[in-house]
């Protein structure tokens, strides 16, 4: 029988085994340059803009329909809605969240975070002519009085084509954040 790499690894040892989310990607080998890739990725990074600007208004209409914006707790799971997570929102969902960060009563709206996201890493799994799934890397810094906090996980997006890049809609979103199992600071913001 063959030792795996984490057993022959001294306990508190660099190498523990933890991922943010172990299952590959079925990569497609289409490079991030394909039109239809850099289509994709010009929208998440729009989205990106806009929840920095805390634009959600216009935010919530790069979604379909029948999209979902899910943060599952568990880091491996594939079924979002038998399972507990941060948020799960359907189109319903979402605008009832911009209504309340907009409307000017929640709490966490009036004292909202200033916000900055990075993308990177972008891998490609199925692409398409009727869309592109991704996966990229995001990274959050949000400050707040006088505090910084970090957010970072691996991101899933699948994108659906329109007739024309304006037409564009995000089906899926799933945030898997690294510390998804541990104790987070609240986030008044979306990720």
């Amino acid at each position: 029988m063959t030792e795996s790499a984490a057993s022959k690894v001294k306990p508190g040892a660099w190498l523990t085994g933890r991922s943010t989310y172990k299952r590959p990607l079925s990569y497609s080998g289409v490079s991030v340059a394909d039109p239809r890739v850099a289509r994709a990725v010009d929208l998440v990074s729009y989205e990106a803009e806009l929840l920095d600007r805390k634009n959600y208004e216009e935010w919530q209409e790069l979604y379909s329909e029948d999209g979902i914006y899910v943060i599952p707790i568990d880091p491996e799971t594939e079924d979002f809605a038998g399972s507990l997570n941060m948020v799960f929102d359907d189109d319903a969902m979402r605008r009832s969240r911009v209504v309340r960060l907009t409307e000017g009563y929640a709490i966490a709206a009036v004292d909202a975070a200033t916000t900055v996201r990075t993308l990177g890493r972008f891998i490609c799994g199925e692409v398409d002519d009727d869309g592109v799934l991704l996966r990229a890397a995001q990274v959050i810094v949000a400050y707040k009085r006088g505090t910084h906090h970090l957010w970072a996980g691996d991101v899933e997006y699948r994108v659906r084509f329109g007739a024309t890049p304006a037409d564009d809609r995000i089906a899926l979103k799933v945030i898997r954040l690294i510390d998804s199992q541990d104790s987070t600071p609240a986030a008044g913001f979306l990720l």
